[in-house]
This record gives structure tokens, sequence and C-alpha cells, in this order.
């Protein structure tokens, strides 16, 4: 990082070193995406649907090949998508702000995964609902734990779950419910197979519902035997193409995403007729976007992962990708009891919007809603950093930007001393996450 100063001092450019391929390059057509294994009679297959719609464009042959296997499934939706405005005009010819009226959206969308998932060979009995606010479950992640006031939904103006027949009826829209009724399920259910959503999905929803999965199976380390995760991709800019109902075409990875290992499921032609069908009882989302869901009744399902960064405390680093408009790449060091984060810059940042970094901690010996949650923002008024809602300063935290890349230290401490890292980089401007969420692994 030669030339980059702080107002304080210059970061040592050393710690750096680029390890793995950046997320904006091309999609090697070489690389074999194998199938995922094979279901069998022992298994325990938990869909977890960000949205009701999800478990079936994403897992609809998962569920098919699952059933005829002689596997137990469970069915869960994280929300019940009641915030779809554009929808609910289309679906119910009409323009409301009415709380109620979104409430109905979300039991209407619900009746509707209870049919097509009947559809397929599910009973009732195999679906949960926990009725968690549509867009607002990042929100929850990030913001809302302990003693606060819970999140309340924009749309449905709720602050706890409305539905009587929800898992938890009642429920304040905070981090420990969320992850109560996660963790409830799991260890009840057991599954030694979860589909879920994808950490680099546009969905910010579909992104929550992996982070704290992953949160859910870590406090169960030791309680049950650690299920195989499968996250599902749905939502990339300009992918898939095209549009509509194409049964003789292969859903391939999206070109924007590398780094990732990715497994597929191939289907019979019966198997996608069949979730062509399940997808057609979505009739609220399909009547404003009719090709869409169809979309993903193709030749295969797709799953994939990134794999864990592991930070040695010697200067290794690990090099995530970025954002196409925006960031290059992200690089993460852990030295010294320090993290220290490198974004490269594609161009100049506008110095009134300026880059958000987000940082989540987890202990093996803390309580998750206990350890530090951290967006540090930096822009036109320097560098700003929240725990949660709360404006902080950590000692020794520090920057350094030249126009070209950014270096940022936090020290450990400021973090919590985790064991992981939960990270992410936003422009600010854009209004959403842009890179994924990675794990970073602290030994």
């Amino acid at each position: 990082m030669k030339g980059i100063k702080s107002g304080r001092r210059c970061l040592a450019p050393a710690v750096f070193i680029s390890l793995a391929v950046l997320l904006t390059a091309s999609w090697a057509s070489s690389q074999e995406v194998k199938e995922i294994p094979a279901f069998d009679k022992d298994d325990r297959v938990l869909i977890l649907a960000a949205h009701p719609d999800d478990e079936a464009i994403s897992a609809g042959g998962v569920i098919q090949r699952a059933l005829s296997s002689g596997a137990r499934l469970k069915v869960v939706s994280y929300t019940n998508g009641d915030n779809n405005e554009p929808a609910f005009i289309v679906y119910e010819k009409r323009l409301t702000f009415r709380k109620g009226e979104f409430i109905h959206m979300g039991e209407v969308r619900k009746d509707e995964t209870i049919k097509a998932m009947r559809y397929l060979g599910l009973s009732e009995d195999d679906l949960i609902f926990l009725g968690y606010p549509d867009f607002g479950t990042m929100e929850i992640l990030t913001k809302y734990w302990g003693k606060t006031r819970p999140f309340k939904s924009f749309f449905a103006r709720s602050s706890k779950v409305p539905y009587p027949d929800c898992l938890s009826p009642g429920s304040p829209y905070v981090g420990e419910s969320i992850l109560g009724d996660l963790k409830r399920v799991i260890i009840d259910f057991k599954p030694t197979k979860i589909f879920v959503g994808h950490p680099a999905d546009t969905n910010r929803d579909h992104r929550s519902c992996y982070l704290f999965l992953q949160i859910a199976l870590w406090d169960l380390e030791g309680q049950i035997a650690r299920p195989k995760v499968f996250p599902c991709i749905t939502h990339v800019v300009g992918w898939p193409k095209p549009r509509g109902y194409h049964p003789e075409l292969v859903l391939a990875p999206p070109q924007a995403l590398t780094g990732v290992v990715w497994e597929k499921l191939s289907l019979t032609e019966n198997e996608v007729e069949k979730k062509r069908g399940c997808i057609a009882f979505y009739k609220s989302q399909i009547e404003c976007d009719p090709p869409y869901l169809f979309t993903f009744a193709r030749k295969n399902e797709l799953f994939g992962d990134y794999p864990i960064l592991a930070l040695s405390s010697q200067g290794e680093s690990a090099q995530d990708g970025g954002i196409e408009d925006t960031l290059s790449a992200v690089s993460y060091t852990n030295k010294d009891n320090n993290l220290y984060i490198r974004l490269n810059l594609r161009r100049k940042i506008d110095k009134n919007f300026g880059i958000s970094v987000f940082l989540l901690g987890y202990s093996r010996h803390r309580a998750f809603a206990e350890m530090p949650k951290i967006a540090v923002t930096l822009g036109i008024l320097g560098m700003r950093i929240k725990e949660k809602r709360t404006p902080i300063i950590i000692k020794d935290a520090r920057y350094a930007y030249d126009g070209s890349a950014i270096l940022l230290k936090i020290p450990l401490a400021g973090l919590g001393d985790p064991d992981y890292i939960l990270s992410s980089a936003r422009a600010v401007r854009l209004g959403y996450d842009q890179t994924a969420w990675r794990i970073l692994k602290l030994k």
C-alpha cells in the first residue's frame, strides 16, 4: 500500500498476499460441476426457504428425489413474504398500505406453499412457518439483539410474528427469536442435509437466512451431528437467461460468481415437468412477472458455497471477490491481534458515498447476542463505527485511503476476540450488500 496514509500513520502493506480467484473473473467452462450425494432412506432433509416459493424454485427437484428415496423432509418458511407490494398490487388488483392487507398477503403465500408442497407429496405437518419480516431479517441480524425495541416491518408494520399458526406466534422481531426458532427446528428434526439461501444472493433475506443458519450450527456443535449445507443461488443480476420455461436448458453457474464450489442435482424430464406444475401454484408471484419463476424449472438444480477463509495469526491473508462496479477484491489478514482488510477499488470512490464493511464476530465462549455487530463506514466524514445502531469508538482502529485502495485495521478485541467473523462489504450508495458474506476463521 505504498503511498497510502491515514491521518495518523501509514499502515504496513506487506501483510497481504492474494490467495483466491476474484469474484469478477469469468467462470471457467472446464470446471466440472459434480452431482450432489444421492439421497437415501436415512436422510433427513431440511429445506430452509427465505420466502414462500423459494422451496419450489430452488429445491423442487430435491424434494421429489428425496421423497422417492424414502428420506424424511421438512420445509421451513423463514418469512411469509408479506412485504412484496408490487406482487400485491398485481395479484389483488388494488393499491393499499393497510397493515392487515399485508398480513393477508402473507396468508395467501402460505396457502400457496401448502398446496404446492402437497402436490409434490408433502403433508401440512411437514411444513413449518416462522413468520419473520420479509425484507427485514438482515436488519435484525446486524442491529436487533439484547434489550432493544424490536424491529418493525415497513409495510406490515408489525414488530412481532403476527401469524397465529407459526412456530412461535407473538415472538418479537429480534435476533434471539430467529436464532432460537432455527435451533429448535434443527434439534427436533436433526437434519442430515440442509438446503438454504446463498451468501451471495442479492436478496437480503436469502443472505441472512444462510448466516443465521451458520450461527445456529456453531451453537449446536456437540449436540447434533453437523449436517451438510447446500446453499441455493436464486437472485443474481442478469441470471439466469433466457427467462421462462425452458426444460431443455441447463442451469449453469452465474459467471459473476467464481470461487464457489458448485454442485448440481440433474433432473429427469418427469421431475422437471412436475417442478413446473408445483411452481404454478404460486399465482400471487407469477402474475407480477409471469416468466420468472418458471425459469428455474430446468434440467438441474444448482448449489454451491464459498470455502471458509482461514486466517492464521502469522500474517497470511485470504482474498475474497468484490463488487463489479466498485471493488475488485477484498483481502483479509490476521496479524498481531488485528484484523486487516484491504479493499482494492476499480475507480475512485465518490467521497459523498464511500464503503461500508460489516463484521459480526462469533465466539464459542460467549453468546452471539452479546458479541459486537460492527459496521464501519468510510466516506465524507472519515471513519464511522457503529455497534448495532449505536456509534462507538474502537481504540486503535485505523484506515488509509488514496483513491485506489483502502486499508482498514480493526483490533480483534473490538470484535469480541472471535473464533469466526462473518464479513461483507458494500458501496453505500447502492443501498444493498454487494460482496458475498464470507466466513473468516481465526486459528
